[in-house]
């Protein structure tokens, strides 16, 4: 899978669930929410409609004269139970690899502590 497939995955992932839990939130919400742009949000979310995965309720008697809710389908429910395994995968994956980062780095850092020691003391 690209980088580019990865990313959208991702951010379907992160709408379902917050709309799962957070339904009535705008757009502009979701794109905070999210770290990602207004477009962006737009853009998951009509792919999400097209797909079947989440549908669009008006709530005509809200404070909010253009208040929405946007509702998971049961198609919807499913692609978010199964992106839930894709991304934790994933992030695993990326645990494993940065504990190994770190662990190289962190064996930079004492060899050049130990080289800093070593150089001190040949001086005195």
């Amino acid at each position: 899978m690209n980088r580019q497939q990865t990313l959208k995955e991702d951010t379907h992932y992160r709408v379902l669930a917050l709309l799962e839990s957070k339904p009535n939130m705008s757009q502009r919400e979701l794109a905070h929410a999210l770290g990602v742009s207004l477009g962006g949000v737009n853009y998951s979310l009509r792919a999400l409609m097209a797909r079947g995965m989440i549908k669009l309720q008006n709530f005509t008697n809200s404070e909010r004269k253009l208040a929405y809710a946007y509702l998971l389908t049961p198609a919807g429910m499913a692609e978010k139970a199964s992106l839930t395994s894709l991304f934790l995968q994933r992030k695993l994956q990326e645990y494993e690899a940065l504990k190994i980062e770190i662990a190289a780095l962190q064996l930079v850092d004492d060899a050049g502590q130990v080289n800093v020691v070593n150089k001190t003391n040949i001086g005195q």
